[in-house]
């Protein structure tokens, strides 16, 4: 008998001072069994980094949100679509494949990718001349350390405040709070 997911629920208030951008946000996010807090947090993550997109992009009328996640490879972990159904921004998370990144640019206006995990820079060695060509790509480093720190911030139902100023950002929940240090690789 196959696992099913788990779901967390997820109330964030973010304040993006960067771009101006101050929204409520209820969220809810499926785990799949294999994937772990830490990565989960990191969808999370990804999306507070990006909710400024909806406005900045899509001037308010679009809608982004959790894509399948690893349940289904094909869709992105985190997903900017419009009203009318064009996909404006693909957010991946970890160390995909340089073929899925580059089908994922096929299918979207632009792609983001997360990188974390302490195999990052050995990713990033072995893939960066591959990803050069991909335009529509932005690569961005998680430390290893702080993406870790995201974990005990996974509750069932979290209650959460992201700030994003200066480029980082810190997300506070009951257990911890956590500062995230985005460094542009691409």
């Amino acid at each position: 008998m196959a696992l099913k997911s788990t779901i967390f629920k997820a109330e964030l208030q973010l304040a993006d001072i960067d771009h101006g951008c101050y929204t409520d946000l209820s969220l809810t996010l499926a785990r799949h069994p294999s994937e772990t807090d830490e990565r989960m947090m990191m969808r999370l993550a990804a999306l507070a980094l990006n909710a400024h997109q909806v406005q900045d992009l899509c001037g308010g009328d679009a809608r982004i949100g959790f894509g399948a996640g690893l349940s289904s490879p094909e869709e992105p972990d985190v997903l900017l679509q419009d009203y009318t159904g064009r996909t404006r921004l693909w957010i991946e998370v970890g160390q995909p494949e340089e073929r899925a990144l580059s089908k994922a640019c096929s299918k979207a206006d632009a792609v983001v990718l997360y990188a974390y995990g302490p195999a990052a820079e050995v990713w990033w060695h072995g893939a960066q001349d591959k990803l050069a060509r991909l335009d529509k790509l932005g690569v961005w480093r998680i430390a290893a350390d702080q993406a870790r720190a995201l974990a005990p911030l996974a509750e069932r139902s979290m209650q959460l405040q992201a700030t994003v100023q200066e480029g980082q950002l810190t997300v506070s929940g009951s257990a911890a709070s956590v500062t995230l240090e985005p460094v542009r690789w691409k």
